[in-house]
């Protein structure tokens, strides 16, 4: 059996050896083969790794190396730049796996890259350390890079086409549902304006009547049934019937007589049908805008999470700086400034000060920001003040303390 055969106990032991990833220093790029050396007998341009310095004397001067050396000189610039840019291009494929929506220090990163032992090494780059490479990273917009004092994190930016049409089909269709609440908000407000036009607009049980808006009560022959009909118009026009002249008829309601007895109430007055009316437009948006998830950024939260009180994030406040798939927070506590990623289930809204600015989270008026104006600590509820928007200046009597949370100022 020959001296470097498989089996023999050499070669055993140099594989044995050269199973584990050793100092950087010592590692082949071009033969891709990690040796207990020093890096300093290495030639980069033949791939090879000498045990000493004789070896590596009489390495440079074989015809290989020279063979090497001239089509290095030819040039060597391109050699360097495709080693740079395999290095970044597997850099950045192991960030967007491994760490695609994370900010993570870049010396975590880097170690975990280079466990392959057949990895592109920095030393056969165009960047010298590691600090260089990140803050290339930072000015060609690839990485979100911060620089703090237990080192450089590094975020990556995801650049991804099918991400990017998700999120705008995403941000298309949210804003669609807002022009669509927008209008039907538009158009109950229009239509309150004509009830108050009317007569019906009631603020203390006290209604505005005029000249030109009329109040026509009219019986039917029979007796059994009465209709309630507004009509705009001037007094002339108050007598005509249905369908003739300038009167519009808004509200044309038909109420059983004999249901009085029943123990049914009738409706006296425009000020019930205008509650309805808003009472309906409340359950319609509430319908809409209630939905089995609440995160959304902004908003500071406190991590219930038991799991996590070990390490000192229980019953801790954080911020939420992400929405991850609709009920994934990223978290940056507010004391540690740690950032950690929790399910909105082992989360908590909170309650600021009375005066405090919140956010409806949930519900009818789902993504407005209010004020708080006072709390119901026995029906776990507070009082709130729609501002901005379309509903700037409503007050919201009773909403869950689950609907609302404090805004980050």
């Amino acid at each position: 059996m020959g001296k470097n055969e498989f089996l023999t106990p050499k070669a055993i032991a140099n594989r044995i050896k050269a199973k584990g990833l050793q100092k950087l220093r010592w590692y082949c790029q071009m033969c891709q083969k990690q040796c207990l050396q020093k890096l300093r007998w290495y030639c980069q341009m033949c791939q090879k790794q000498c045990r000493d310095e004789n070896g590596f004397k009489c390495h440079c001067m074989s015809e290989s190396h020279q063979r090497q050396m001239e089509v290095f000189g030819q040039n060597p610039h391109r050699i360097v730049d495709g080693y740079s840019e395999e290095f970044e291009s597997t850099f950045l494929d192991h960030m967007k796996r491994s760490h695609r929506f994370s900010r993570i220090a870049a010396t975590v990163v880097y170690n975990e890259y280079i466990n392959d032992r057949h990895h592109v090494h920095m030393n056969s780059t165009k960047w010298a350390t590691l600090t260089e490479f990140v803050k290339y990273l930072g000015k060609t917009g690839k990485c979100k890079v911060d620089e703090t004092p237990k080192g450089w994190f590094i975020t990556y930016i995801d650049r991804d086409s099918e991400t990017i049409f998700k999120e705008r089909l995403k941000n298309k269709r949210a804003k669609a549902d807002i022009v669509d609440e927008e209008k039907q908000e538009r158009e109950i407000k229009r239509q309150i304006e004509r009830a108050e036009q009317l007569g019906l607009g009631n603020v203390g049980d006290k209604s505005v009547e005029s000249e030109d808006k009329k109040l026509l009560l009219l019986r039917a022959d029979d007796g059994g049934e009465k209709k309630i009909k507004l009509s705009i118009g001037s007094v002339k026009n108050a007598g005509k019937e249905k369908g003739e002249g300038s009167s519009i008829f808004i509200f044309d309601e038909v109420d059983n007589v004999n249901k009085v007895g029943n123990g049914k109430k009738e409706k006296s007055g425009g000020g019930s049908v205008l509650d309805e009316l808003i009472k309906e437009e409340e359950k319609a948006k509430e319908r809409m805008n209630r939905k089995d998830y609440w995160l959304c950024e902004g908003i500071v939260v406190k991590v219930m999470s038991k799991v996590l009180a070990d390490k000192g994030y229980y019953k801790q406040k954080g911020v939420v700086r992400k929405v991850i798939d609709k009920y994934v927070g990223e978290i940056e506590m507010l004391e540690s400034k740690h950032k950690l990623r929790v399910d909105q289930e082992e989360l908590e809204t909170v309650i600021p000060q009375i005066g405090g600015l919140v956010r409806v989270v949930n519900g009818a008026y789902r993504g407005s920001n209010a004020r708080l104006l006072s709390v119901n600590t026995d029906k776990f509820c507070a009082k709130v003040q729609i501002e901005k928007g379309v509903y700037d200046g409503r007050v919201i009597q009773a909403i869950e303390y689950e609907d609302i949370c404090k805004v980050v100022q």
